[in-house]
């Protein structure tokens, strides 16, 4: 098993937003807050298009044969480029079996545009089989193949009136969920300088992931109930064993339910 569940955290790009709209000499809050209001106006709804996020954290679980880790890419002082570049690399390096909630849909879309930005080279990503034929039917890129999987895409049988919120599906399986945060508050936790909780907020959407994808795996047989009951117990081993306290406090949501 060589699986990398993945999520990123992001904020308005405010760089872009003022020169789309012209908006120079305003405040970083102002020109976020008329990005959502013109976003309003065209939507009905103020969460910006992919273009117009940036990345500020992007949190991974990886489960190898070596073990379980969970850990955002980077420092509190790491640029966007260089959580993009981490990331890519990792692709590069290790070739692992993707697994997001509504990653084809949000999070990969992110990172194309700022990974373009950027000017990072991820040519193991865009494989579809020219150089490794492996890609050519089983990719990261085409929507019904397994390297990626999105599983509230999948979950919903591709349907989007059938998609539910990772918090919902958490809610439903038992598990900890948002913990009293959620992707709403990110930006008023980044304007207020916590970067470090957005980043354990991300990484515990991670871990709801994971889990999911661990029933998935019992749900479709690739897991007895056996090896599932295994995988559980490595991931309560791993947070057990963790130092910081929001895993801490994830195990504990987990292991004793409202």
């Amino acid at each position: 098993m060589n699986c990398l569940v993945f999520d990123i955290e992001t904020i308005p790009d405010v760089a872009l937003g003022r020169r789309l709209h012209g908006l120079e000499g305003l405040a970083d809050g102002q020109v976020a807050k008329a990005m959502f209001a013109l976003r309003r106006q065209d939507s009905g709804a103020d969460f910006l298009p992919h273009e117009q996020h940036r990345i500020i954290a992007i949190s991974c679980l990886l489960r190898s044969r070596d073990g379980l880790r969970v850990w955002s890419l980077g420092d509190l002082t790491a640029t966007e480029e260089e959580l993009i570049e981490r990331f890519f690399e990792g692709i590069e390096k290790f070739s692992p079996d993707l697994v997001s909630w509504n990653g084809s849909g949000f999070d990969l879309p992110v990172l194309n545009y700022r990974g373009l930005l950027a000017g990072v080279q991820a040519p193991r990503y865009w494989e579809t089989g020219d150089g490794d034929a492996a890609f050519r039917y089983n990719n990261y890129l085409s929507r019904f193949h397994w390297r990626h999987l999105d599983l509230m895409d999948v979950l919903a049988a591709y349907q989007s009136r059938a998609r539910v919120s990772l918090g919902n599906v958490a809610c439903l399986l038992g598990l900890p969920g948002k913990l009293g945060f959620s992707g709403a508050q990110v930006w008023e936790a980044y304007l207020a300088g916590n970067l470090a909780g957005i980043r354990h907020y991300c990484e515990t959407d991670v871990l709801n992931t994971y889990l999911i994808y661990l029933r998935f795996e019992l749900m479709r047989g690739h897991f007895t109930r056996e090896r599932y009951a295994e995988e559980i117990e490595r991931v309560k081993t791993m947070l057990r064993a963790a130092p910081e306290p929001h895993l801490a406090e994830f195990l504990r949501a987990w292991e004793s339910p409202a």
